[in-house]
C-alpha cells in the first residue's frame, strides 16, 4: 500500500516496475543513496539500466504529471528530512564506458569517477588525473563541473547528451553550449544527464598513476576520516578558500546533534551516524552567518539540497 506521504497510487507503482525493471524500489530511504547519509524517503526511486528504459519511465511520469528529480553519485547532495516526493531518478545503472578513436572516451553518466579514472589509466590516456580527488558518477560531476586544483569536467568534455524530462527527447550539446563555470554548469535541472565524451591526451601509466598518488595523498591529510561526507560544502570566494575563512572564525568541531564541522577540514561537514538534515542546515546558516560578519564575505552552497523539510 502507499503511506499517507506518496503521491503514488497502486497503478502508477505497478506501471514505473513493468518500466523501470528490477531497480524500482518505493518509499526509499534517500539517506542509502548520498554519500553524506543522510536524508528522507522518496516515493520512488529507480536506476533504469538503459537510455532506453530511463526514456520509458520519464514519458510515463510526464503522462502521469508526477514529479521527477535525478541523482548522480549521491556525492555533494544534502536531502532534506522530509524526502522527496513523486519520483527520484538515478543514473547509477548506465555503466557503459568505450574508447573511441586514439583519444576519446565516451562513457555514460552512472559511471564512477574512479572507474572512468581507471579505464584512461589503462589506456595510457591522461588528463582526467584530477579524478583522483573526485567522489561521485560522471553525470553529476559533469552538472557539478566538479574537479580539483589540477583541472575539472570542462577542461575534457567535447559533449553531453541529456534527456529532457519533460518529453524525454535527447538533447545534444557541445562544451561551450554546457556553460561550464567554478563547480557549475548551466546544464538544466529539468534534463538529466546520460552520457558524455571526452578527449584525453596520452600519457604513460607511471606518469598518471605518480600525480594522482600526489594528488591522493594531498587530500588524505587534509579530509575527515571515520564520518559520512557530501565533499565541500561551500565554493571557496574569488581570491580566498572557503575553509580557511570558517576556520578564522573558530568554527571547526562545532556541532549540532551528530553533525560536525570537521575538525580536520574546516569546509567538511560530518555525519557521524544518526545526523539530521536539519542538524546541517544549522550548521550552514551559522558558518554562513560568522563568516559574513567576521569578514563581509557571502559563502556560496556548493552542496545541492532537494527535498521537503
Amino acid at each position: 500500500m502507499a503511506t499517507s506521504r506518496s503521491l503514488l497510487t497502486e497503478s502508477q507503482r505497478q506501471a514505473l516496475r513493468e518500466r523501470g525493471g528490477e531497480q524500482v524500489r518505493f518509499d526509499e530511504p534517500l539517506s542509502r543513496h548520498t554519500t553524506l547519509k543522510i536524508g528522507g524517503p522518496a516515493d520512488a526511486w529507480i536506476a533504469p539500466s538503459s537510455i532506453e528504459s530511463l526514456q520509458s519511465v520519464i514519458s510515463y511520469c510526464h503522462a502521469q504529471g508526477l514529479p521527477l528529480l535525478t541523482i548522480g553519485g549521491g556525492s555533494n547532495l544534502l536531502v532534506l528530512d522530509g524526502g522527496v516526493r513523486g519520483v527520484v531518478l538515478s543514473t547509477r545503472a548506465l555503466r557503459e564506458i568505450e574508447r573511441v578513436g586514439e583519444t576519446g572516451i565516451r562513457v555514460h553518466s552512472g559511471v564512477s569517477t574512479g572507474k572512468l579514472l581507471s579505464c584512461a589509466t589503462s589506456w595510457h590516456l591522461g588528463g582526467i588525473e584530477f579524478l583522483g580527488g573526485v567522489p561521485g558518477s560522471v553525470g553529476g560531476g559533469m552538472v557539478m563541473n566538479a574537479g580539483t586544483y589540477l583541472g575539472e569536467f570542462k577542461d575534457v568534455t567535447t559533449r553531453v547528451r541529456s534527456l529532457r524530462l519533460s518529453d524525454a527527447a535527447s538533447v545534444l550539446r557541445d562544451n561551450p553550449e554546457c556553460g561550464f563555470v567554478y563547480r557549475g554548469s548551466s546544464l538544466p535541472s529539468d534534463e538529466i544527464v546520460v552520457e558524455s565524451w571526452l578527449e584525453l591526451v596520452p600519457r604513460s601509466q607511471e606518469e598518471i598513476k605518480a600525480t594522482v598518488a600526489s594528488l591522493r595523498a594531498r587530500r588524505k591529510e587534509r579530509e575527515p576520516k571515520g564520518a559520512s561526507n557530501a565533499g565541500s560544502v561551500f565554493k571557496n570566494p574569488e581570491g580566498d578558500f572557503a575553509g580557511r575563512l570558517i576556520e578564522s572564525v573558530g568554527f571547526k568541531g562545532t556541532r549540532e546533534g551528530q553533525a560536525e564541522c570537521s575538525p580536520a577540514h574546516a569546509n567538511w561537514f560530518v555525519n557521524h551516524g544518526g545526523a539530521r538534515a536539519a542538524d546541517m542546515l544549522k550548521l550552514i546558516d551559522l558558518a554562513r552567518a560568522r563568516v559574513q560578519e567576521a569578514h563581509g564575505i557571502e559563502l556560496t552552497l556548493e552542496w545541492k539540497c532537494i527535498g521537503e523539510k
